[in-house]
């Protein structure tokens, strides 16, 4: 289950990529009317439109809409965006697995293959926020406490096991080496995925609420529910409305005592707000945002 979305390609997109020996089927963006003014964001959903239209779900009305994408206009155009790859944490992807697995056995009690049964989209579970610190301040505390975490789930990461070398593309990172946010979310993005002959921009949607922190290294993220994660492993888009692009420009510096984190949380809270408290287009400084925050304290 492993074969490329066979494009449309109404536009006339694909191409080729020659990188030392290696060439790569890609999709060129300037085909598509209007794509050079789109917001980088934007520009990586336009890829993903080109590459995976099938004339059913994804047509090219649906790629001229997005070229046409008017940043003062109400989201109103639904597009389908396939993700290139799928994050899970246990919590919610331990029900993905087992789904597969009864999958598994459904397809052999009907007399089908089994091995036939895996994750369309490559996916990765991060055994999350497990090992506890029964173990202290000695220099083995730490091998001490993951050697318990295993004892206590014993049954759970062995049918973790079974998964990650029963399905293919499916990976699992297991306990005490790190949680999914923010370490392993950015130590297993791709930037660029390589795949069947392809390369196309790192895409993912993940059950973490940290998922989009991945976007700071260019990669385009949404956090999700364990249904739609589970549903874009097996291959299925993620519907949405072709989505607003707000810019934020930064100038000034930080004023002392104050964070990197309480800029992102400043701007963060500042994105939440009603749209008539945030025009489209607003810049502010940083010490005008900042400084009251800081006198509050």
């Amino acid at each position: 289950m492993k074969e490329t979305v066979v494009s449309a390609n109404s536009f006339d997109a694909r191409s080729t990529l020659q990188v030392g020996d290696e060439s790569y089927e890609i999709f060129r963006l300037d085909k598509v009317e209007g794509s050079a003014r789109l917001p980088y964001s934007l520009k990586v959903l336009l890829e993903n439109l080109l590459r995976t239209e099938d004339g059913a779900n994804i047509t090219a009305d649906h790629i001229r809409a997005l070229g046409g994408w008017d940043s003062q206009a109400q989201p109103s155009q639904e597009i389908q965006f396939t993700p290139a790859r799928v994050i899970m944490q246990d919590f919610t992807g331990v029900p993905c697995v087992v789904d597969l697995a009864t999958m598994r056995e459904a397809v052999k009690e009907l007399g089908g293959d089994p091995a036939k049964i895996n994750p369309l989209a490559p996916a990765e579970l991060v055994i999350d926020h497990s090992v506890i610190a029964d173990k202290f301040g000695t220099h083995d505390a730490f091998a001490q406490n993951v050697e318990l975490e295993y004892g206590r789930n014993k049954e759970r990461y062995q049918f973790l096991r079974w998964g990650q070398t029963a399905f293919d593309e499916f990976k699992v990172v297991p306990p005490g080496t790190g949680i999914v946010h923010q370490v392993n979310i950015e130590h297993l993005a791709r930037t660029v995925m390589v795949r069947n002959g392809q390369a196309y921009p790192d895409t993912l949607v993940g059950t973490d609420s940290h998922t989009t922190m991945v976007n700071g290294l260019g990669v385009l993220g949404w956090g999700v529910g364990g249904i739609e994660a589970e549903a874009a492993m097996l291959g299925q888009p993620v519907s949405m409305l072709i989505p607003r692009v707000v810019g934020f420009k930064l100038t000034g510096e930080l004023t002392p005592g104050t964070t990197a984190t309480d800029l992102v949380l400043t701007i963060t809270e500042m994105l939440r707000k009603p749209d008539e408290t945030f025009p489209i287009g607003i810049t502010h400084r940083l010490s005008t945002v900042l400084e009251p925050r800081l006198g509050e304290e």
